[in-house]
């Protein structure tokens, strides 16, 4: 029996759509009188909808391709613009309702002044800055990459180990890789660290195992002289493709254990290892990928079997949300624990003080260095990215720590 549709929330989203194409285009002829103006933007807007349309019902067959992702971006870019355009037309017309209460009170009747060409500019410009801010984002900002440093001070930690360094990445996506070039140049960046570990806290690929094939060359330059581990992202596993089969699903997994391992990155799948220098040790543990809504596969406890309850421990967990449902407060303290996932969804505003991303309302800790119950969280703002492929005030990250003696 087939579902039936509900089409109330399709009305609703349609009405909106409508509603702000037609503010856009009520702000637009003001500046722009000519009578062509409306005929081209609805033609355009409504050729835009349709291809979304038609590029939407062609993935759920032949999966994303490049016609999609064109079309989807533009959709996206204008309908972004169009939103920053409205607010700021929005604001102007509120000043003109407000100043038209304040004064016009004498007998006569109520009288709104016309908008202002100069605000409607402004209004303009701020439209075709949007723009140019998603063009960088999707022809320079994805491949930006930033090295940000953080120095953790620990009273347990080992003094062998008092400034050891460590270069983390997270959430590669080599699926979505057009640039080896700029790939190149993030890989150089991670080896200029010099770091005595590295880490990468998940997400090789997008789904299939062999998009890391053309990138493996670059990402097996990577060394450090502790060693390079590893653990699994929810998109390695497959989980967000059609497969043939489960078995073919199962081949796919086991084809990328042995990229990681062709890379030189041994994965930590619920266990650890121990690191020695001048006869002390600290602990290195990573889980299978365990998030709220992405998979419970992780055990925390089978990844700390056998280590002892003083011993300094760093833990690789990809996604964030594990630390606060069972890591910063589980019984045998975890000093540090390294994890990506959230990308700072891509999108955002780090400068003068000010850090938010729409990711905030998805994730408690979204990017950088949290501390609770005298235990630290770093999440990676990601190395590559995902469905958008850009990157706007949230740039691609190589993480450096180091580890210092209270």
């Amino acid at each position: 029996m087939r579902r039936k549709l509900n089409l109330l929330p399709l009305l609703v989203v349609a009405i909106i759509f409508f509603a702000l194409n037609a503010y856009v285009l009520s702000g637009l002829g003001t500046i722009n009188q000519s009578g062509l103006l409306s005929p081209i933007f609805w033609v355009f807007i409504v050729s835009l909808t349709f291809s979304l349309l038609f590029a939407i019902q062609q993935m759920r067959i032949q999966g994303v391709n490049r016609f999609f992702q064109i079309v989807s971006h533009a959709f996206l870019i204008v309908f972004v613009a169009e939103v920053v355009f409205a607010f700021f037309l929005l604001l102007g017309d509120i000043y003109r309702i407000l100043i038209a209460l304040a004064t016009n009170f004498e007998p006569g009747g109520f009288h709104i002044t016309g908008r202002s060409n100069s605000w409607v500019d402004f209004a303009f410009v701020m439209f075709c800055l949007t723009i140019a801010l998603f063009a960088y984002g999707i022809t320079q900002g994805k491949y930006a990459y930033r090295v940000i440093k953080h120095t953790l001070y620990f009273d347990d930690l080992p003094a062998a180990f008092d400034g050891f360094t460590l270069t983390q990445i997270s959430d590669v996506h080599a699926g979505s890789f057009t640039n080896p070039k700029a790939v190149q140049k993030g890989i150089d960046m991670i080896n200029d660290q010099k770091s005595d570990l590295f880490v990468f806290t998940g997400d090789l690929v997008n789904n299939a195992a062999s998009e890391i094939v053309p990138y493996i060359g670059h990402f097996s330059q990577i060394k450090a002289p502790f060693g390079q581990f590893s653990v699994l992202g929810n998109h390695d596993y497959g989980d967000y493709i059609k497969w043939p089969t489960e078995e073919d699903k199962i081949r796919n997994l086991d084809q990328l254990k042995a990229y990681y391992k062709e890379l030189g990155f041994k994965l930590l799948l619920d266990e650890h290892v121990e690191l020695h220098k001048n006869g002390e040790k600290i602990i290195l543990a990573g889980i299978e990928n365990w998030g709220i809504g992405f998979g419970e596969r992780g055990d925390l406890n089978k990844a700390l079997q056998n280590t002892d309850v003083n011993d300094f421990k760093i833990l690789l967990s990809h996604d964030p949300s594990h630390w606060d449902a069972q890591v910063k407060n589980y019984p045998s303290k975890i000093q540090l624990s390294l994890a990506g996932h959230t990308h700072g969804m891509q999108f955002g505003i780090e400068a003068f003080g000010i850090k938010w991303s729409p990711v905030k309302y998805r994730y408690k800790h979204w990017a950088g260095i949290k501390t609770e119950n005298g235990r630290y969280l770093n999440v990676n703002r990601g190395f590559g990215f995902l469905g958008f492929s850009g990157r706007i005030g949230i740039w691609p990250e190589i993480t450096v720590i180091e580890l210092k003696r209270k």
